[in-house]
This record gives structure tokens, C-alpha cells and sequence, in this order.
């Protein structure tokens, strides 16, 4: 298979939900109190923002048609997740072009934690906009219920910053 040089364009997509994964299970919401001055439990969610730095370890990018960028051609990434410089996670994600010139691709991840899983997913228009907004789509374990974003933003080429924006 050959090789698809698109590093360039996909640097956003890279590490689009990688957030998700080490993010949530290690901080304590963020967000102003929402709890209600009534007695009466709360039972809204609070969005927790969480700072984290994805690292890439692996890539591929898969020339899976037509020679060049073509329909259903692929980048699979995977990349370890650090918060205040420990690895807390790892995330993998397929971004797979479904439309050439202009260039789409819609990227699917998931995310590996202690407490579970994440998944999250996002069409990515080419070329990549200084940042992603990626959606949360579920999760497992203590991330079943997840919902929000990942806001994706790239630092060269093989780390992002990713902010995370999640109620669970």
C-alpha cells in the first residue's frame, strides 16, 4: 500500500477525542456549583473541564483505493494521554476520507482509562481549523453516561492540547 502524506491537514484530527480518555477520571469538576439551596439533592450534572496533552506513538496512513487520496483511504493514530506530566491514558482513532477535493474525514476514537472507556466522533472539513470540537458519544465503566466535547488544538506535529469539556 502506499503512503498518503496528509500530516499536514489532519494535525487537528490527530488527536481529536484523545481528552476524552485520561481526562475525566482525574480531576474534580471545574465548573461553578450548581446544586440547589433547597435540602433536595441535586440531580443536574456539573461540566467538568480537564486539561490534558496527547503524545502520537504510532501512525499509519493507508492508501486503501485509487493511488493518492482517494474515497475510504485511512489515518490510524494512536497516541498516550499526560496530565502535569503522567501518562494517565492512551486513545487510538481511524479518520477515513469520505469526500476528496475539498478533503473530509470523519474520525472516530476511542479512549482507554482505569475507570472505562470513551468513544467520540467528528467530521473534519480539510484544511484543519486551528481547532476541532470533538463530540462525546458514550463511554463504559464510570464514563456510561458521558456527554459534551473535546476541543482539540495541535502543538506541532505529534502532540495536542486537548480541553475537555464532559457531564457525566
Amino acid at each position: 500500500m502506499l503512503k498518503i502524506n496528509t500530516a499536514r491537514y489532519l494535525s487537528a484530527a490527530v488527536g481529536m477525542a484523545a481528552a476524552l480518555a485520561g481526562a475525566v477520571a482525574l480531576a474534580p469538576p471545574a465548573s461553578a456549583d450548581t446544586s440547589a439551596s433547597s435540602s433536595a439533592p441535586d440531580t443536574r450534572q456539573r461540566t467538568e473541564v480537564i486539561q490534558l496533552v496527547g503524545k502520537q506513538t504510532q501512525i499509519e496512513d493507508l492508501d486503501l483505493g485509487k493511488q493518492g487520496i482517494s474515497l475510504g483511504d485511512q489515518r490510524i493514530i494512536a497516541e498516550d494521554l499526560y496530565r502535569d506530566g503522567k501518562k494517565v491514558g492512551d486513545h487510538s482513532v481511524i479518520c477515513t476520507y469520505i469526500h476528496v477535493n475539498p478533503g473530509k474525514l470523519q474520525c472516530v476514537g476511542t479512549f482507554a482509562l482505569p475507570g472505562g472507556q470513551f468513544s467520540s466522533q467528528a467530521l473534519l472539513h480539510l484544511p484543519a481549523p486551528s481547532f476541532v470540537d470533538v463530540a462525546i458519544t458514550g463511554g463504559t465503566g464510570d464514563y456510561r453516561n458521558a456527554q459534551g466535547y473535546v476541543r482539540t488544538v495541535p502543538a506541532g506535529e505529534t502532540e495536542r492540547h486537548f480541553t475537555v469539556h464532559m457531564k457525566r
